[in-house]
């Protein structure tokens, strides 16, 4: 994943210089947030981006890096927002959606989810909106935007980046979307991630690269994969993947 490409400008800004007004103060905005991702780096430039409370009236309350953290801080916490990477150890954004679900569904107060990705692939736009996310932006947003976004949804806005947003009106609005595919669902985010590099040709070396695991996880995750899809090979999983057009 890529780290946030204007933190240190943000944290250079002057206190009028961010879109939301600072908390604390009448008529100011301000939103609790919990950040979720595998990433600790990552997660350390978007709070340095956007938890400066005073100047963004964004409070970061909690942070997690995978599907358990994630649902004990969030559920300990009931942050307004939450800002949720979609590839998590421990099953996906999707998981967390699927085990907050009561939480989301909360008339009184509602905990909203916010998906941040690397990933602008059409699958898993749909698959977090699928499950309850409110909205969907790439770590290419700037620091400003994001704070926009998390306070559009506080409020029960539905919130993308623009390209992204035709994906979610092609999936639900168009009666010729395509099903469900219960083989890829049998897959977790990160095993999904590992199987697009194995189609496209990539050494298991490469994959813990890119990925920033170990090459012993990559093959777990491989071995995952052939178990579940119950394929014999690398080649077989290819020519899988291809059919599905997936690479």
């Amino acid at each position: 994943m890529s780290e946030p490409t204007e933190a240190n400008a943000a944290a250079e800004a002057a206190p009028g210089d961010g879109p939301a007004e600072p908390a604390g103060g009448t008529g100011r905005r301000h939103v609790r947030v919990v950040l979720v991702d595998d990433h600790r780096m990552f997660r350390t430039g978007v709070q340095a981006e956007i938890g400066q409370t005073d100047q963004t009236g964004v409070e970061v309350v909690g942070e997690a890096a995978d599907v358990d953290q994630a649902v004990t801080v969030i559920t300990a916490t009931r942050p307004e927002v939450v800002l949720l990477d979609v590839h998590l150890p421990g099953g996906g954004g999707v998981e967390v959606l699927r085990r907050c679900a009561s939480l989301t569904g909360d008339a009184e107060r509602p905990v909203r989810f916010l998906a941040l990705s690397v990933s602008d692939a059409a699958e898993d736009v749909i698959g977090v909106i699928r499950g309850g996310a409110r909205g969907y932006v790439t770590k290419t947003i700037t620091g400003a935007d994001l704070i926009d976004s998390i306070f559009r949804v506080q409020e029960g806005d539905a919130v993308f980046s623009p390209r992204l947003a035709g994906f979610v009106l092609d999936a639900f609005a168009s009666t010729d979307a395509p099903p469900v595919d219960e083989d890829l669902d049998r897959l977790t985010q990160r095993e999904r991630e590992v199987l697009r590099l194995i189609a496209r040709g990539y050494a298991y070396k490469e994959i813990a690269k890119q990925l920033f695991i170990s090459v012993k996880t990559v093959e777990s995750h491989v071995s995952a994969v052939l178990r579940k899809l119950q394929l014999s090979n690398r080649h077989e999983l290819t020519r899988w993947a291809t059919a599905r057009r997936l690479v």
